[in-house]
Parts: structure tokens; C-alpha cells; sequence
């Protein structure tokens, strides 16, 4: 197998993390004898500041030539006074655009080893192990008109689904959770936005095709206290833009770390794939940086676009091996910090590496 593979590392933290994911996708395709071609572009503010866009044509052209594409973070406070069409978090939903994924697959898990890192007592997050399932190309983050008028003092977006936008990302995440627990919740604000009561229908709908799947719906605002109080009640959740983004991002606290999740967006011409912390400005370059939330998401690559499931678990199963061992990077080492070993960017990377290859002798 040959994997064709664009890594758009991204501004911040981007490129540290990435390289270390890509050091590790190389290392795993190699036991299988496989390979993995890697071509690199900008996005985000360094693709500002060198070619005056935050998505180069270049970058879209090669983007869509690929198998899947791995990106790093994009923005910071460099670019924060840009237009919102002009600033580097419009390059990234420009690609996402481009390349059709609709369904962003964010896990949020528990794991022993960073119960100290969550506020959550432990009781109450171990074994959580829930698939978020992210409508992605839709909701206030697309909707038209949208638009700051500077002299009135006024802005608006727009909030906008069709049927068929729901239909199809309904469909995955019920594949999904027939592939795990066969249980499904979905998230809307059904009693005050019509857009929601669009949604809990067409999704109440799709149901049908998948009578071996549990069905239950949640507002998401009861959903927000309820991931916080038995996140092991839940799944797959399935939600749309700006909910799944603020339900996906508040769920790192059952693992204890932003830098520790990645994810993936699929359904499209080009599966895009990303760890869903940002850019980190304020550590870049001092090798401060989680590289495991990458690490991990290069598993998701070698899963969803290269179907080698067991050399994602081997990715997996090394990272977990590393945290059981007591490594940990800085933002993980919380509580006694003597009873770890900090290491920096890419000493993590590297013994990740070193764990893999240990488990395949």
C-alpha cells in the first residue's frame, strides 16, 4: 500500500507536533511494508505571510490530488486583527469546503493514567469512551447572509440545514454506532430554533433504517451538565457545527488534556484529518507541545483512509504504554510531578517511536 499523503503543518504548534506524527506514520508503515509519500504545503497564517492567502491555490490543487491530508493548527495573535475572510481560520474552512467532509469524528476517551489531569473525580470518567460525530460543512459557521457591519455596530450569521445535509451525516453516525454499543444520542435546541426541530426529525427519520441502534434525543444544554456528570452514559453523539465543537472541546476534561484528542473528517473526495487542540503561539518553539493528540491522529489515517486497523491500534497501543510507563509532556504533568518523567516534544516522539518498535519485536 502507498499512501499519498499532504501534511499542511500550520502555524503555532502545528509543525512540531505534525513532524513527530509523521516521524511515527513513517516508522508503523514501514513494519507492514508499506509506504507513504509526503508532500508538504502552507495554510493558515504562515501561508499569509508568504503567499498573501491562507489557502494557496497550490495547497487546494494538491490537497485534492491526495489520499488524505494532515493538518497541524492554524492561527494566532499575529493574524487576529485580519477580516474574519482574510484570517488563517478561513483557510481551514475553505479546505474543509473543498474537500466535502462533512463528518468530523472527534473520540473523547477516559485513560487511567491522566485521572489526576481531569477535574472530574474518576469515578465518574473511567471508562467513558464516547465518538463524537460533527456535522461539519453546515450551521452558523457556512450559513449565508452572513456579515459585520463596523458602522451600524451590527453582525449576523446565519444558522441554515437542508433534510439531505442531515440524512447523510446521520447515516455515518449510525454505521458507527453500530460498530460499537449500538446506541446514539443527538443533540439540537429543538424547543427554541426551528433549524433544531429540522434536525431531531430528519434524524428521528433516518432511525428507521437502523432498528438495531438506540435512538435518544438531547437538548445541548442539558447535554453540556451531562457530559460532566456520567459521560459513560453516552456513545455516539451526534451533533451539528457549532454544537459539536463546543460539546467536543469541553470533553477533553474527561481525558485531562486538549493536546491528547484527535480527529478526523471524512465523507468527502479527501479525508482531513487534525488533532483538535490549536495553535498554541504562546509555547511554540520551546518544545512544550503534546505531540500524542497528532500521534494519535495519524492512527485515525491509517484507519480510515489506508484501511491498516492494526497498525492504527499498534499507534494506539504504544501511546497508552507510554502514559502506564509515567512519561508525560508538560501538560500532563499534574499532581506530583515526581512521580513522572516530563519529556519535551520530541522526546515523546521519540519514545513512542521507541515503544513501537518494541512491540513489534
Amino acid at each position: 500500500m502507498n499512501l499519498n499523503l499532504l501534511v499542511v503543518a500550520g502555524d503555532g504548534i502545528g509543525p512540531e507536533v505534525t513532524a513527530e506524527a509523521v516521524a511515527v506514520l513513517n516508522q508503523v508503515a514501514a513494519s507492514g511494508g508499506h509506504t507513504i509519500t509526503i508532500t508538504e504545503k502552507r495554510i493558515g497564517g504562515i501561508a499569509i505571510d508568504t503567499d498573501g492567502t491562507p489557502l494557496p491555490q497550490d495547497t487546494l490543487d494538491a490537497a485534492l490530488a491526495s489520499d488524505a491530508v494532515l493538518l497541524g493548527a492554524v492561527g494566532g495573535n499575529k493574524w487576529n486583527a485580519l477580516s474574519p475572510d482574510t484570517r488563517p481560520e478561513a483557510g481551514l474552512l475553505k479546505i474543509r469546503a473543498a474537500l466535502g467532509g462533512f463528518a468530523n469524528l472527534r473520540p473523547a476517551f477516559a485513560i487511567k493514567e491522566l485521572a489526576v489531569n481531569s477535574p472530574l473525580r474518576t469515578e465518574v470518567t473511567e471508562g467513558a469512551d464516547i465518538l463524537f460525530v460533527r456535522e461539519l460543512l453546515g450551521g452558523l459557521y457556512f450559513g449565508q447572509p452572513r456579515e459585520w457591519d463596523k458602522a451600524k455596530g451590527e453582525a449576523w450569521n446565519t444558522m441554515r440545514y437542508t433534510k439531505d445535509e442531515i440524512v447523510r451525516v446521520a447515516r455515518i453516525a449510525f454505521q458507527l454506532a453500530q460498530k460499537r454499543s449500538k446506541k446514539l444520542t443527538s443533540v439540537d435546541k429543538a424547543n427554541v430554533l426551528e433549524v433544531s426541530q429540522l434536525w431531531r426529525a430528519t434524524v428521528t427519520e433516518v432511525a428507521a433504517e437502523f432498528p438495531d441502534v438506540t435512538l435518544e434525543h438531547q437538548l445541548v444544554d442539558s447535554m453540556a451538565m451531562l457530559l460532566m456528570t456520567s459521560p459513560r452514559n453516552y456513545d455516539v453523539v451526534l451533533t451539528e457545527n457549532l454544537f459539536g465543537d463546543i460539546l467536543s472541546d469541553e470533553s477533553a476534561v474527561i481525558t485531562g488534556s486538549l493536546g491528547m484528542l484527535p480527529s478526523a473528517t471524512i465523507g468527502g473526495k479527501v479525508n482531513l484529518y487534525e488533532p483538535i487542540h490549536g495553535s498554541a503561539p504562546d509555547i511554540a518553539g520551546k518544545k512544550l507541545a503534546n505531540p500524542l493528540g497528532a500521534i494519535m491522529t495519524g492512527a485515525l489515517v491509517l484507519r480510515h483512509s489506508a484501511g491498516l486497523e492494526k497498525e492504527a491500534v499498534l499507534i494506539e497501543t504504544a501511546v497508552r504504554k507510554v502514559l502506564e510507563a509515567g512519561y508525560r509532556t508538560a501538560d500532563l504533568a499534574r499532581g506530583n510531578t515526581t512521580d513522572f518523567k516530563v519529556l519535551n516534544t520530541t522526546e515523546m516522539g521519540d519514545k513512542v517511536r521507541e515503544t513501537i518498535a518494541s512491540l513489534l519485536s
